[in-house]
C-alpha cells in the first residue's frame, strides 16, 4: 500500500486511511512523530532537516502530532479524538507535504521565512493544505474536523477566531466540493494512482 512510513502503532488505522487520500505520497518518506507539545498547534508537517540538502525527489518528511492537547482547563489526549476528527487533521498535514513536495531548496527557504515573518502568507498555506485535502476527496474529515474546534463549547474563543481566519470556512469546503463534484474528484484520484509507479 506504502513505503518509507514510520507511524505509531497507536494512530496506525488513522494514517493509514488518511494516505489512501494520496496516492502520490505511496513512497515519499514521511514519519509520524509524537511530541509533548507544538507550539500554537496541534500537529505540524515539515520536511526532515538533512533533507534540504538533497534532490527535491528524495526529500524526506516528518509530521510532528502533539501528545496532548488543552481544552479551556483541560488536557485531552490527541489519541482520545474521534476517529473521523484525527483522520481530517493528519489529512490536512499530508496536504502541507503536497504543497512542499515539489518546490526546490531555495523555494522551501523562502517558504519557510515568510512562514515566519507574514501572516497573509501563513492564511494562504493553511488554506492550501486545506483544499488539497478537499481535491481528493477528503472532506467528510476536513469537515469534521472543523466541526470539533468550531463548535466545541470548552474550546477558546481566541483559537477558534484564530482557525477561522487561517483555515477555509466550512461552507467555503461544501463551495469547493460544490465546484468540483465527485466525478471530478474521482478521475483526479484515478489518474494519479495510474501515474503513481507500483
Amino acid at each position: 500500500m506504502y513505503t518509507n512510513k514510520i507511524i505509531p502503532e497507536i494512530i496506525l488505522p488513522e494514517v493509514e486511511k488518511a494516505l489512501t487520500f494520496y496516492p502520490e505520497l505511496k513512497d515519499v518518506p514521511i514519519e509520524f512523530k509524537f511530541k509533548k507539545s507544538i507550539k500554537k498547534s496541534t500537529m505540524q508537517a515539515q520536511p526532515v532537516f538533512k533533507s534540504f540538502f538533497v534532490p527535491k525527489e528524495q526529500r524526506a518528511y516528518i509530521i510532528l502530532i502533539s501528545e496532548k492537547f488543552h481544552i479551556e482547563d483541560e488536557e485531552y489526549k490527541i489519541t482520545d479524538m474521534e476517529k473521523e476528527v484525527l483522520i481530517g487533521w493528519i489529512g490536512h498535514e499530508l496536504g502541507h507535504v503536497i504543497d512542499y513536495k515539489d518546490r526546490s531548496t531555495f523555494g522551501m527557504l523562502i517558504f519557510g521565512l515568510k512562514y515566519l515573518f507574514s501572516p497573509m502568507h501563513i492564511k494562504e498555506v493553511e488554506r492550501t493544505a486545506d483544499t488539497f485535502a478537499v481535491q481528493r476527496g477528503m472532506q467528510e474529515y476536513i469537515l469534521a474536523t472543523k466541526d470539533f474546534i468550531l463548535n466545541n463549547t470548552r474550546i477558546s474563543p481566541k483559537y477558534k477566531a484564530r482557525i477561522k481566519r487561517l483555515y477555509m470556512s466550512p461552507e467555503e469546503i461544501m463551495e469547493l466540493v460544490n465546484k468540483q463534484g465527485p466525478k471530478e474528484t474521482e478521475k483526479k484520484v484515478d489518474k494519479e494512482l495510474e501515474e503513481t509507479p507500483s
